[in-house]
């Protein structure tokens, strides 16, 4: 969904995605003859052993002469995962070849500073030499990042080999607890169902009406309001977890939330005013202050009556609250765009989704140049790979080949950095590369099981002008919304299918990793697991 590219066809502003972060990232061949190797720089081209107190982490023999003879064989499963494993040994070997250029570059560097060299060398050749080995110092690290990303892909080939040769074993683990109870075997199969959830093939099962939310689920700070819309005489009424909840200021300024229900005859408090730090219901003018408790009562004795509130707090421009019944966390989130970017729009808007379903949206741009050729994606290329690239235990990493870096933020919040250039076309480089960015936050507060309450900050680090001029909000929020429509009828169809028994991800594909994990780490939370998965 990406709510804020559609500034760029519009305003022809000079936006779009740069091009692929590493085109360079092919999948690596796992046969005799056919690794590509990228040369490590030392003198005469050749490896250079580092003398230091480090050269034991470069001592490590090359094991290509170790590869498995399986070339323009028929695998069996075990001979596969002997490949696989191979893959990871030849991988080490590979990254710590990388480390080691870049130490090798760091000394020629410290050469060329040496004060003792400097009096045998004009100024213009230590700027020339510097700026050399600073353009290869450049390709080193590149050459780390796909490094990591070559053993991130690895890792994964390796563990859906072992999920093979456990698939090969499962009969006889079958057979055998057949022979046990009836309530261990339905235990056993539940635990191998709830394996096969791992991306690789397998698939999730997310289908049917949306259940309660679990309690577990409600043990986060979530934001719920931008500061700028809480004035000190207004109130945000909002639903949460399919709960009625109003947030007004109180006397000393701090915001507050309580039920939006007056006790005494259930009356809507939003409907009424805000006086003084008090919430005054319209009906009866019954006041309450921040902490739900009722310090007004006109017309009769005062009583002692209190409405339920819940922790609430203002951080980052943004006011956040607690729903859970647990002792609310002592820290929040950071939310603040990166330094050098400077916030330009600030959107609420309620739509008729499960908040799920939008998150599984938000977290997947593969579909952008099939549902929005009318707005930010028009006239984009199809490309012939989609990758998310990612730590193994991570919940963020960057889109290949979209200059895009993608974070999921537990409980609800999807944060994205986009290098970009001109409207309308994929060119460029990665996102540190591009010279200008624009920062997008989501976040998706769950109001019930079929309204989401979307919030939505776009931050940019450049055009610091466009934020002075009128009626720019108007403006994002009518391209935000035509973004918005282009995805609302597909995940509209989707959640219609869901609640009538379809499964929404049914065949995740490589593509949809990032979306699978948010996935597991949801269905982990819901089972209320000590540990949660990808929590670092």
């Amino acid at each position: 969904m990406n709510a804020a590219v559609f500034t760029s066809s519009a305003l022809s502003l000079p936006i779009s995605f740069c091009k692929t972060r590493s085109s360079q990232l092919t999948r690596k061949k796992v046969v005799k003859g056919e690794f590509r190797v990228f040369a490590v720089f030392g003198e005469d081209s050749g490896l250079v052993e580092k003398k230091s107190q480090w050269g034991h982490l470069f001592d490590v023999e090359d094991p290509r002469s170790k590869t498995p003879p399986y070339k323009g064989k028929l695998m069996d499963v075990n001979q596969a995962l002997e490949v696989a494993r191979f893959d990871i040994q030849y991988l080490d070997w590979r990254a710590r070849q990388d480390l080691l250029t870049i130490m090798l570059l760091h000394d020629k560097v410290v050469d060329v500073l040496n004060p003792l060299a400097r009096e045998y060398k004009s100024i213009g050749t230590v700027k020339k030499e510097l700026a050399g080995l600073q353009e290869e110092l450049a390709k080193a690290h590149q050459q780390v990042h796909i490094s990591e990303a070559r053993v991130s892909s690895a890792l994964e080939k390796l563990a859906h080999m072992e999920e093979l040769v456990n698939d090969r074993l499962l009969p006889v683990r079958v057979a055998t607890e057949s022979d046990r109870p009836s309530s261990s075997y339905s235990t056993s199969v539940q635990d191998i169902d709830r394996e096969k959830t791992n991306i690789g093939g397998k698939s999730l099962n997310v289908s049917g009406p949306v259940q309660p939310y679990s309690p577990h689920l409600k043990n986060f700070w979530y934001p719920v309001a931008f500061t700028a819309d809480l004035k000190h005489d207004t109130m945000v009424p909002i639903d949460c977890f399919e709960q009625p909840w109003v947030i007004f200021r109180g006397e000393d300024g701090k915001p507050g939330c309580v039920r939006n229900t007056c006790a005494h005859r259930a009356c809507p408090l939003d409907l009424g005013s805000v006086n003084n730090g008090r919430i005054q219901c319209p009906y009866h003018g019954w006041e309450y202050s921040t902490d739900g408790k009722c310090t007004k009562m006109p017309s009769t004795k005062l009583l002692n009556v209190k409405i339920k509130s819940i922790p609430c707090l203002e951080q980052d421009g943004m006011v956040w609250v607690w729903p859970g019944d647990e002792p609310p966390s002592p820290t929040l989130p950071s939310l603040q765009p990166p330094s050098g970017f400077v916030i330009h729009a600030e959107l609420v808007m309620d739509l008729p989704v499960e908040h799920g379903l939008l998150l599984d949206n938000l977290l997947d741009l593969a579909h952008a140049p099939f549902t929005h050729t009318s707005t930010f994606a028009k006239g984009w290329s199809v490309p012939s790979l989609v990758k998310f690239l990612t730590p193994s235990s991570g919940l963020q990493g960057y889109w290949d080949p979209y200059p895009i870096d993608m974070e999921f933020k537990p409980p609800c919040i999807v944060l994205s950095t986009i290098g970009i250039s001109k409207p309308g076309k994929l060119e460029g480089k990665s996102t540190e590369q591009c010279a200008t960015h624009l920062h997008q936050l989501h976040v998706c507060l769950p109001s019930s099981r079929n309204k989401t309450r979307l919030l939505y900050r776009m931050s940019l680090d450049f055009a610091p002008i466009l934020k002075n001029l009128p009626f720019m909000e108007h403006l994002w929020r009518h391209f935000a919304e035509q973004v918005l429509n282009e995805d609302l009828r597909l995940v509209l169809g989707q959640q219609e299918r869901m609640l009538n028994g379809a499964n929404i991800w049914n065949l995740p594909v490589a593509y949809d990793k990032l979306g699978v994990r948010y996935r597991l780490w949801r269905n982990a939370v819901d089972r209320g697991d000590d540990k949660l998965p990808f929590s670092g």
